[in-house]
């Protein structure tokens, strides 16, 4: 039946006679899929805009840092100020629970810019203090050289690993920045390493303009002594990020005595929770968008199903002829759910084409500058999904229709007008 030319030629000659409404027919299902493709694409560029703040760190990791006590505890008054200590760092790497435990400092405080010169360029950038496996934890990827190693910890070698904008600002194009030397505060670093960040956006930029030193030379070069300024730490992969972060956190209240209910003594910022927690907000949004768009997709259906039984209302005549030359009931039910499928696919089809072909002139025109919003495409996958969701609904809007084609008498069916 899918191949007679007789059915084919029933289906385009009804469209052309009747060209107005077979074009509202099919708007309403255009409209539907392509609102759905729409909507779908915005969802998927809002989460990859926003999970793009989260490229570059591994989700199962969390940090730390001291803050004031708001509460007396043991002697000691609230209001206190303290810091964390290399013997806080050894004490934490005694947690089964934990991966990696990474001291870190700042120049200068956080997000604190420092002068960095080479010659006569100058660079305001950002010193970070770190150990190897900081690069495990917060990823960076290495365009040249290499990172920080265990033996420049040993040693505490005068090196350091620069973003890519450090190297725009203190060095000319074809000068080679690898084995030259910077200066921070009077203090010379051999560069061994070009970092490139994994994310993009504002906070692409701000990483690409950091410096990385090793945390030894770092406290011995500045004074520091064994302070730490904070700690990123890695939970196990088999081990909730919350649960190691709890048992931290009841550690460093216990080693600088702070009350178990001070709260805000120690501050943390745990990337798992926040992490579930939009997975959790996109699939809500996902699932409304599905929902609104089969909706809409539905109002479209309901239309052609309408229409169908229009049509099958002006084909009695003939439907009662071709049942008396002993057409069957499955050649007339084909032949209306084909006609159905055939209007819903196509207007489908074109929703679809549209909507996609609009998404990738949008993806096209943010290209890599989206920081909120970035990428809002449709895979590949979800649009086969579309697809299919096209041809059901054609089958089912032609259902009923064909159904009551079937049920005419060829008698009643010859006799009317």
């Amino acid at each position: 039946m899918l191949f007679e030319r007789d059915n084919w030629q029933e289906i385009f000659a009804t469209m052309r006679k009747n060209k107005l409404r077979t074009f509202l027919t099919m708007l309403g299902v255009f409209w539907g899929i392509f609102m759905l493709v729409i909507m779908m694409g915005s969802g998927n560029g809002l989460r990859n805009g926003i999970m793009q703040g989260f490229e570059g760190t591994a989700t199962n990791s969390f940090f730390v840092w001291t803050q004031q006590t708001t509460k007396a505890y043991k002697g000691m008054k609230p209001g206190r100020d303290f810091n964390f200590n290399l013997a806080d760092a050894e004490a934490l790497k005694q947690i089964k629970e934990l991966d990696y435990v990474c001291p870190m400092n700042q120049l200068g405080g956080y997000e604190e810019a420092n002068n960095v010169m080479r010659g006569l360029k100058t660079a305001a950038c950002e010193i970070n203090a770190n150990y190897p496996n900081t690069i495990k934890i917060a990823q960076v990827k290495i365009a040249k050289g290499r990172y920080i190693n265990d033996l420049d910890i040993k040693e505490k070698r005068k090196v350091c690993v620069i973003g890519e904008r450090v190297v725009d600002m203190l060095f000319k194009k074809d000068e080679e920045p690898l084995g030259d030397y910077i200066r921070v505060n009077g203090v010379y670093f051999k560069v061994i390493g070009i970092a490139t960040p994994l994310d993009g956006g504002e906070r692409g930029r701000e990483e690409s303009q950091k410096i990385n030193i090793p945390f030894t030379t770092f406290a011995n070069a500045f004074n520091y002594g064994d302070v730490i300024g904070w700690f990123a730490i890695k939970s196990r992969d088999d081990v909730p990020a919350e649960q190691a972060e709890e048992k931290v956190l009841s550690i460093l209240r216990e080693r600088h005595k702070i009350a178990p209910d001070d709260v805000k003594a120690i501050g943390h910022w745990n990337m798992e929770i926040e992490y579930n927690k939009l997975q959790g907000l996109f699939l809500g949004i996902n699932i409304l968008i599905w929902i609104v768009g089969i909706g809409t997709l539905f109002a479209g259906v309901i239309g052609i199903s309408n229409i169908m039984l229009i049509v099958v209302k002006e084909r009695t005549k003939e439907i009662g002829v071709k049942r008396a030359l002993g057409a069957i009931p499955s050649q007339i039910i084909g032949q209306v759910m084909m006609e159905s499928v055939f209007l819903t696919t196509l207007a489908g089809y074109f929703g679809l084409l549209i909507g996609i072909a609009l998404l990738e002139l949008l993806n096209s025109a943010i290209g890599d500058s989206g920081e909120m919003f970035l990428n809002p495409t449709v895979d590949l996958n979800t649009a086969l999904k579309a697809l299919t969701l096209l041809i059901v609904s054609g089958a089912f809007a032609g259902f009923m229709p064909a159904r009551k084609a079937v049920f005419i008498k060829p008698v009643e069916a010859l006799r009317s007008e």
